[in-house]
């Protein structure tokens, strides 16, 4: 029999969408799992965490709260995470950035760029040397790709998502943590729409070959779900 203790991940942002099936692929491969969701929702996933094999449990999050990500922290003292994977964003339509609102604005910057890297500094210390930190991101928030007209405001907070994370990983550099950013590509989800090209249940399962392949790596990676660098 095996001694060999299951790896460790938390997922924030999960109820739902890319979160859910990326929480589910995890713990099919193995891993056991804490996942967040919002106090109000988490209904399909919460009925995972009661699956019969207890690798999910699931905390209520919300992100952009200093005090229950402080709290969080506290009640995973003495965990020793393999993975720490932020995945929570949102967007608020397909305006030119002229017209948005300047309470949409911060919002979304909030959501998509501020709280992600919060989350990570709140929750850092409970990965453990040669563990990987994460985060969600989008080809959309890529300079180099940016060719195309729409969503400006999703795409500005992804860029500045992709642009904090290169700080934390200039500020952190000798953590040994793998830090990634992951672009799952176009997705039919609430997020991504209806009419996007790939499942969730097609993309993740390639997301999570990457994270697993690129553990211990060192350095800062922009990668999308096969692997392949993606431009800044």
């Amino acid at each position: 029999m095996s001694t060999t203790s299951p790896r460790q991940a938390l997922v924030i942002g999960a109820s739902r969408g890319l979160g859910l099936v990326l929480v589910t692929e995890l713990v099919r491969r193995g891993w056991q799992v804490i996942a967040t969701t919002r106090e109000s929702g988490g209904g399909e996933l919460r009925a995972k965490a009661d699956a019969p094999n207890g690798r999910l449990t699931v905390e209520s999050l919300e992100m952009n709260d200093h005090g229950q990500l402080a709290a969080l922290r506290e009640r995973l003292a003495g965990r020793r995470l393999d993975l720490l994977f932020v995945n929570a964003a949102i967007n608020r339509g397909n305006q030119p950035i002229h017209d948005v609102p300047e309470d949409t604005f911060a919002e979304v910057m909030l959501t998509n760029a501020l709280s992600p890297l919060r989350a990570l500094e709140a929750l850092r210390g409970l990965v453990a040397p040669g563990g990987t930190v994460a985060v969600m991101s989008s080809e959309q928030g890529s300079l180099t790709r940016n060719t195309e007209d729409g969503f400006e405001l999703y795409k500005a907070s992804k860029a500045a998502l992709n642009q904090l994370m290169r700080s934390y990983t200039t500020r952190h550099a000798g953590d040994g943590h793998t830090k990634l950013l992951v672009d799952p590509g176009h997705n039919r989800t609430e997020l991504g729409g209806p009419d996007a090209p790939l499942t969730p249940e097609e993309s993740i399962p390639a997301v999570v070959d990457v994270l697993e392949k690129q553990a211990g790596a060192p350095g800062l990676q922009f990668l999308d779900r096969n692997g392949e660098i993606v431009p800044w």
